[in-house]
């Protein structure tokens, strides 16, 4: 597409001799326009898409992707013969019979408050990846039994609790033989705490064994929930469906991880996507430059311009030129902030711990400890999308100005420069 002589003389226009500084000045900062413009979209949406796996992560990793439960009531009997029938349906991982209420929470200490205990079989518990990356003291391994606990670290520390404290449990209503009521309780001891970054799970919710939990909770031979982990989250929409089918007609209710998180995914969603809208205005800006730059190199070189077209050289030839110029600042500041862009969204970590180090100070508050640990997931679709657009646009701001340069009048150009 482009000859010799037409790369020869863009070459010669881009480059800064004495008197034109300034447009090769301009051409630069467009170039570097273009570049931080991609280069931050690309690691924005790597962080965004970072940020956005790991939220859901920690919530239905804690919670289970999918969750079946007794229309009315809150016990769900039969629940084995009914985790067997689910455990057999494809993309299933896990079926886990839990019960769960709120409580009061008391400590040897004299540390009160509510929280929301959990009984699970203590071998799914640790099966938890989220859970079992996320122990901070204790460990999992000495869960089990009928009086043992698992703590969220932030409500350990509110309590004043230590590894091997009791931590008694009271039921403020429970019903006696009688048919009294009365308050229950029960105690426990601390052989773990965890911490997922979360405030409302790090200090509010505890873990004791699933008999353990039937048994305060007068729930003998049954549970309040199956809670169900899909082999890939991303796609639970099918094994849901699946769900349904196999339990037409029956007097359950089945939510998944999408429906329950709604509002939290939805805005997760909405942020990422008005994230890319506002950066996307920089290579747009980027592009503007390009087109001004490109504008004042076109009136400079009127006369260059007329010249060329008295030796032979065709309206075509110019706008060639003229788009080469146009398109070797876009298209290489394009290219340099796809480098840029990849090269630090690919080695986030690396960079972020060595921001760390040099501020030596914590970005965030301790409750938000999790987003210091922020993964950065580039998706290969976006980032092609990204340098799509910056070559695009970069494309585009160089056609009206190569334009108006194809249609000069040699002689009115030679008359007036």
């Amino acid at each position: 597409m482009f000859g010799p002589f037409e790369r020869m003389v863009a070459w010669r226009y881009l480059r800064a001799r004495k008197g034109e500084r300034f447009v090769s000045v301009t051409a630069a900062f467009s170039l570097a326009g273009i570049a931080l413009g991609v280069a931050a979209l690309i690691i924005v949406m790597a962080v965004m898409n970072g940020f956005r796996q790991d939220l859901v992560g920690r919530i239905i990793g804690l919670n289970g992707h999918l969750t079946v439960q007794p229309e009315k009531g809150r016990a769900l009997p039969g629940y084995a013969s009914l985790a067997a029938r689910l455990r057999g349906l494809p993309g299933i991982e896990q079926v886990s019979p839990t019960v769960e209420g709120q409580v009061l929470l008391t400590g040897e200490s004299g540390g009160a408050g509510g929280g929301v205990v959990r009984g699970i079989a203590p071998e799914e518990l640790r099966a938890r990846r989220t859970i079992a990356r996320g122990i901070r003291r204790g460990s999992l391994a000495e869960f089990g039994g009928e009086d043992t606990v698992v703590v969220g670290l932030r409500l350990a520390n509110r309590m004043g609790l230590r590894l091997g404290d009791r931590l008694t449990l009271v039921l403020p209503q429970a019903r006696g033989a009688d048919f009294s009521v009365a308050p229950k309780q029960r105690g426990f001891r601390v052989v773990a705490m965890f911490e997922l970054g979360m405030p409302e799970y790090d200090g509010r919710q505890v873990f004791v064994p699933l008999g353990a939990a039937q048994d305060f909770f007068g729930l003998p031979e049954a549970v309040s929930q199956l809670e169900l982990l899909v082999e890939d989250p991303t796609q639970v929409a099918p094994v849901t469906a699946a769900v349904r089918a196999a339990l037409a007609g029956q007097p359950f209710r089945i939510a998944d991880w999408q429906g329950a998180n709604s509002s939290i995914y939805a805005a997760v969603v909405v942020e990422r996507n008005v994230m890319f809208l506002i950066l996307t205005l920089i290579v747009v800006v980027a592009a503007f430059n390009i087109i001004s730059s490109l504008t004042m190199l076109v009136k400079d070189k009127g006369r260059d311009i007329a010249i060329l077209r008295t030796m032979g050289a065709g309206s075509g030839a110019i706008l060639r030129i003229f788009l080469l110029c146009g398109a070797t600042v876009g298209c290489g500041g394009t290219l340099i902030g796809f480098g840029l862009g990849l090269g630090i969204a690919t080695n986030f970590d690396t960079l972020r711990a060595g921001l760390l180090a040099l501020q030596g100070t914590p970005f965030f508050r301790p409750e938000l400890l999790f987003l210091t640990q922020l993964p950065s997931v580039v998706e290969p679709r976006e980032v092609i999308t990204v340098l799509a657009m910056g070559l695009g646009l970069s494309l585009l701001a160089t056609l009206y100005p190569s334009w108006r340069a194809a249609r000069i009048d040699p002689a009115q150009a030679l008359r007036h420069g």
